[in-house]
This record gives structure tokens, sequence and C-alpha cells, in this order.
């Protein structure tokens, strides 16, 4: 694999680097303080705080959003309990991004944002929404729901629901965040459905790709191969990519039926590769900076200076 190590890394970008965000991570358990919600496709292991550090630790990684993940539905007391520990003692290295329901006041989301909340995510894939018209009802409601507190909203879903919805999301009042190479399938070039939309919402400075679980896209083939792709976003776009490692990996096992009734392992992703492929598709350090460092700083609300 063409790469760099993260000690690497971090000693080549500096101060850059030690800003460094994993945009996407999660946070489980313990089971018996934050029960999951009973409508969920999987029960995951538990993940703590203390390993998501000790993993930033290995990596040089200063900074981390925890997503709300399926399993606990609306009861975001993991997330952000998990964002109040990594950012004790007067430490500012954490934020959110949190599931809300339709009901969420003013008030509430208010309390979300004083917690470090700084995006709302609609998760399409996971339970199944390829409706266009219920993905776009929601989108409307949620977006105004976020928009006056400066949110963003982070969307799990498919290509198919991007091409679709390319008017929705380019009109809504708040940014629109893509997981996991929006879904976009690296044998498929350049020319598959969705990415042309795709690219002109990034173009136009409306939506942002996270650089996140490449496995989930790359199956076999490695991650050299979405190398393509991710050069060619860089090139319209360096500003609305983001890196992010989604520990601590969760997601259906091909050929394995998801069951909420047992435990569903984690995979067995080897992070330090996973950062270090970033440096395989972006040779560029300046650019790797920018998605590291400054697109998080700026979309997650840390002090401007610091992305400078």
């Amino acid at each position: 694999m063409t790469g760099i190590s993260a000690a690497a890394n971090k000693q080549e970008s500096g101060s850059a680097f030690a800003q460094a965000c994993d945009c996407h991570t999660h946070v489980f358990g313990p089971e018996a303080q934050y029960p999951f919600a009973q409508r969920r496709t999987y029960t995951p292991g538990e993940a703590s705080v203390a390993q998501l550090e000790a993993l930033h630790g290995r990596l040089g990684i200063g900074r981390t959003v925890i997503v709300q993940p399926s399993p606990y539905g609306t009861d975001n007391r993991c997330t952000l309990d998990a964002v109040r520990s990594l950012n004790r003692d007067g430490a500012d290295r954490a934020r959110a991004v949190v599931v809300i329901d339709g009901q969420a006041g003013r008030g509430e989301l208010e309390s979300l944002h004083d917690a470090g909340a700084r995006g709302v995510r609609i998760n399409l894939e996971t339970f199944g929404v390829m409706d266009t018209g219920l993905a776009r009802e929601r989108l409307l409601h949620v977006a105004g729901q976020v928009a006056p507190l400066g949110w963003h909203i982070q969307v799990y879903t498919n290509p198919r629901v991007i091409a679709g919805l390319s008017g929705v999301f380019q009109d809504l009042p708040a940014p629109v965040v893509f997981d996991h190479f929006a879904g976009m399938r690296p044998e498929l070039g350049m020319d598959q459905p969705g990415m042309a939309e795709l690219m002109q919402l990034m173009r136009s400075g409306k939506a942002y790709v996270k650089l996140s679980a490449a496995h989930r896209v790359t199956g076999e083939a490695g991650y050299g191969a979405v190398a393509g792709m991710v050069r060619a976003w860089a090139a319209l776009r360096p500003d609305r990519l983001l890196w992010g490692s989604d520990w601590p990996h969760p997601g259906a096992w091909p050929g394995v039926a998801r069951s909420p009734d047992r435990i569903e392992p984690f995979h067995p992703i080897d992070d330090e590769a996973a950062l270090s492929a970033l440096a395989g598709w972006l040779p560029d350090a300046s650019m790797r900076a920018a998605v590291l460092a400054h697109n998080p700083a700026r979309l997650y609300g840390w002090q401007a200076s610091d992305a400078a």
C-alpha cells in the first residue's frame, strides 16, 4: 500500500497535524448506563472513550467528532457524555453530530449546541430509506430545525438518493456532509450514477464528502482503489473533503444477516494503515493538512485562527 506512517505524517505536518481531526467516530456503552433503542438493526459491543483516546494518541490525532450511531436512536447521552469527557479540564478537542426527532424545539437544540453538537445526522442507509419523497420530507424538516444554529446535516445514504435529491440538497439552508465516500464505488468510475450530482454539490460549496470507512467501498481491492475519486474531488474542491476513521468500525458483515439479538463484532481495521492511505490519495502535504485540520476546524466550529 502506498502511504506514510502516522508518525511520519505527524512529523511532516507539524502544528497543523496536532489539530488534525478524526471526523467520524462512535462510542458505545456500557449498556447498563446507555441502553440501546428498541428499534435498531444491530447490537454493538462496548467501545469506550479511553480506547478512543488511546487510538488517537497512537495516531497523533488531536481532535474528534463523535457521531451518534443508529443503535441509540435519538438518545444522545452516550455521545454527548463522551464529548464532555474529551473536553474535560478546559480542553476543546471534541464535537458531536447528534440525531434528533421531529419535535425537538429551539431550547433542546440550544442545549445540544452547548454540549458540543454541531451537526445532525440523517441515516437513510442503515434503515433502508430509498423513497426519495420520504427522504426529502425528512431533510427539509430537519434543516429547518438546525439551520438557525449554524449546524450542518450529515447524511448516510447512497448515490441513487443523492442523484434523486440533488436539487433538494442544493436548496437546503445548511451545509450537507455525505458519509463514507458518499457511497460511491471506485470500480464504477467517475461516470457512475450520482457522481455528477455529487460533484456539482461540491462545486457549489454546498456539500462535503467524508473520506471515512474506505473498506466499505473498496472491499478486497484495497485502499488504493479510491485514489482516482479522491484526487478528482480534491482537484474540484479540496476545501470540501474530511477524513474519518469510523472507529470502532461497526457495519454489516457480508453474507451475515444483522440482528439486534446478538452482539455484532466490529471489523478488524488497521487504523494506522487507514490514516496512512490518505498520503497515497493526496500526495500534496498542504492538501492533506486541509483535509485533516483546516476543513474540520471551519465546519465544526473550532477557532478560525487555528485553521489559518
